[in-house]
């Protein structure tokens, strides 16, 4: 397994909420605990909010809301964005204006959001290209606020490229990487997808509507 899809995997796990052990981890994913003590101070320093230590466990905390301030919520979002690119970009000058520019937001805003925005600084390791990210994002916004059902190439860990039609539900942001909560019509189950691995999508002219099992409500990780 690829270090990306581990810690991929290690999210997934964890964001039940719930307090795991690293050696519980290790067992699911076949791998030593030291791999995991590994990974997860590794995604500590990506920004996802992963707390715990060693020889207690492990589990990520609340995701953080920033305040409006003078900002519409999706001016928010393409801030946080764009500074993930640019943090990750090969000029120095551009990282560096980069940190200039979250520590001016950091300096309006209140005492406790500043702490909890730490958790979302620029990672060390990165997942994939953030550009990847981008492609389908306004088409996925568009269907998840319109229910409307999307038909996705996806391609696999191991390379397979399948076409799924799927109910998508919700958009998360983990330190680099976007996934897109949805309903897979092929699996009939809940499923996770990344975005930078949606190779295209098309919104299709059919909507859906509310089911029992297939709200996002009813997902559990």
């Amino acid at each position: 397994m690829r270090r990306t899809d581990r810690l991929f995997d290690i999210i997934q796990i964890l964001r039940d909420g719930k307090l795991h052990r690293a050696q519980d981890i290790a067992e699911r994913l076949e791998v030593s605990v030291r791999t995991i003590y590994r990974d997860m101070e590794t995604l500590m320093a990506s920004g996802v909010p992963v707390e715990g230590e060693r020889g207690v466990g492990y589990m990520i905390t609340e995701a953080i809301s920033l305040p409006p301030l003078t900002l519409t919520a999706s001016e928010l979002e393409a801030l946080n964005l764009g500074l993930a690119i640019v943090g990750q970009a090969a000029d120095d000058a551009l990282k560096s204006a980069a940190d200039t520019l979250a520590d001016k937001i950091d300096a309006v805003l209140p005492a406790q959001t500043i702490a909890e925005a730490e958790r979302w600084k620029f990672a060390v390791y990165p997942f994939a290209d953030p550009t990847r990210n981008l492609t389908q994002m306004p088409l996925l916004r568009s269907a998840i606020k319109a229910r409307q059902k999307v038909r996705l190439t996806y391609t696999s860990r191991a390379g397979a490229v399948t076409g799924r039609v799927i109910r998508p539900l919700h958009m998360e942001y983990w330190g680099r990487v976007w996934t897109l909560t949805a309903w897979c019509e092929l699996r009939e189950a809940f499923r996770v997808f990344r975005l930078d691995l949606i190779e295209s999508a098309e919104a299709l002219p059919e909507l859906f509507v509310d089911e029992p099992g297939k709200r996002l409500a009813d997902y559990v990780p």
